[in-house]
């Protein structure tokens, strides 16, 4: 009769307030006979143990994450956007030299602004900017968090020069001259025909 008693409280409690509260567990221990023990075999917690152990825990996994290396934090992602703006038609002639020469080159002058700056450990920086297609030039910018400004623009210009056809030229502006002046990274030869636009 109890257990009938039991289901019919969990039935009607869970009616009245469409499943929002549910009984407290109290309830059936105070109901169960003095020589039950299925209740008193397990552990009790409180809230304040489990609210420790979950600091606890998360603390101890904070602790042993590694900060992001320049790699992973600018170099990766350098690299990708730098793919997504060749896109399918330009990627794959000019990936090889890109990789060889430019890329080299870009990481040279990332790994050197952040170490002006302060470094990884000190700030945060980020590669920002989705790039942009058609004949446009931009590739993506190194951004200092902290600040909210634009440390470097990484560009890419289709240039066509007289008899000898198109080429890319790759190059970079800097925060110190307010972002006027080309600095080079080198040039890639595309063909004497018109090149694609970006990110087709």
């Amino acid at each position: 009769m109890k257990k009938h008693l039991q289901n019919f409280i969990i039935a009607l409690v869970a009616v009245l307030t469409l499943g929002v509260i549910s009984p407290s567990h109290e309830i059936w221990t105070n109901l169960q006979p003095k020589d039950d023990t299925r209740e008193t075999d397990l552990p009790t917690t409180s809230k304040h143990d489990l609210q420790f152990g979950l600091e606890d825990s998360i603390f101890e996994r904070e602790s042993f994450e590694q900060p992001l290396s320049i790699e992973e934090a600018l170099f990766q992602p350098a690299k990708e956007l730098a793919y997504m703006k060749f896109g399918s038609k330009i990627g794959p002639v000019i990936q090889n030299e890109f990789d060889d020469v430019i890329l080299p080159k870009m990481e040279e002058v990332i790994r050197n602004t952040v170490a002006s700056a302060g470094g990884l450990e000190n700030k945060a920086f980020s590669i920002t900017e989705y790039p942009s297609g058609d004949y446009a030039e931009r590739m993506f910018h190194v951004t200092d968090i902290d600040d909210a400004k634009d440390l470097i623009r990484f560009h890419v210009r289709t240039e066509k020069r007289p008899l000898d056809g198109y080429f890319y030229n790759f190059h970079y502006h800097t925060v110190e001259d307010s972002f006027t002046v080309h600095h080079s990274l080198g040039d890639i030869y595309w063909s004497k025909n018109t090149p694609p636009k970006w990110l087709s």
